[in-house]
């Protein structure tokens, strides 16, 4: 491990057989090209993530790709995790006409070019699947919390990305059961890995979601000094405190109505206030 600046850059064990099998294989030129067309995609999300003041913790690379983590204080806004995703890939389209450009002059081998061209293109649209905790995946899912309750978009996202984890696996063992060629384990390989953790992160979803509350009261200075206003929510005092929390959007204030059977408001709380009492009841009833 390698720490540059407070941020640590790590090799998987197996990443480092991989590359030793290819100086025996004569694929060592082509796999590094990769990686290192993987390594400059993930500084393009460290880089995102440092402009907007969120710590980079660690850049890894694994053997299937490479990750960029971040400090996760639950309160990041919708519109930096969707620029930080963006940034991945737009490193990769940099890379396309960069490489182009030098083509054109003949600066650089005609074949590595065009290998490293498609080697990015692949990268980037990969990356772009809609697909957690690919780029695309985590756009989709900041977009889908601006419009529906967070706890809604943790779930529906993260059972979606399995059900295309499941349907990448069944996709790389087509040939197989076609008999139209062997089984591919490559993207074997990166679906298994994708549906691990995507099962992982659904199994956790209620400890992410703790964290999202836990954050909110950043929200709430945002909100104040931008002038925003709050959104309601309407419930009856026996209204389990849980299902309210469910009812939270990101990026959105809440003042919570109670009302009686007769639909008077009895009281009017601000979110924190709810808040603090399900901490302190462990999930009770209003």
């Amino acid at each position: 491990m390698i720490n540059i600046r407070g941020v640590t850059f790590a090799l998987h064990p197996l990443f480092v057989l991989i590359m030793l099998a290819s100086v025996f294989t004569g694929h060592f030129i082509e796999l590094i090209t990769l990686f290192a067309i993987v390594l400059i995609h993930e500084l393009g999300h460290a880089a995102a993530a440092a402009l907007l003041g969120v710590k980079v913790l660690s850049i890894q690379l694994l053997p299937f790709g490479g990750v960029a983590v971040m400090e996760d204080r639950g309160c990041l806004p919708a519109w930096k995790e969707i620029v930080i995703a963006l940034a991945g890939p737009l490193q990769n389209g940099l890379m396309i006409l960069a490489l182009l450009f030098l083509k054109s002059f003949l600066w650089v081998n005609n074949d590595f070019a065009t290998y490293a061209i498609h080697g990015n293109i692949i990268i980037a649209l990969f990356n772009l699947l809609p697909i957690l905790p690919l780029d695309g995946g985590k756009i989709v899912q900041a977009l889908l919390s601006l419009r529906l309750p967070y706890h809604v978009t943790l779930l529906w996202t993260l059972r979606t990305s399995i059900l295309f984890s499941v349907l990448f696996c069944l996709y790389a063992a087509l040939p197989l059961w076609l008999n139209t060629g062997g089984l591919q384990l490559n993207m074997l390989a990166v679906g298994i890995f994708l549906l691990y953790s995507n099962w992982v992160d659904y199994r956790n979803i209620q400890y992410r979601f703790v964290r999202f509350l836990l954050g909110r009261d950043a929200l709430f200075y945002r909100q104040a000094v931008q002038g925003n206003f709050a959104v309601p929510i309407f419930s009856l005092p026996v209204k389990h405190l849980d299902s309210i929390l469910r009812l939270f959007r990101r990026d959105r204030y809440h003042i919570i109505y109670v009302m009686n059977e007769h639909g008077k408001i009895i009281a009017v709380l601000p979110e924190q206030r709810i808040i603090r009492s399900y901490f302190s009841t462990h999930g009770g009833r209003t």
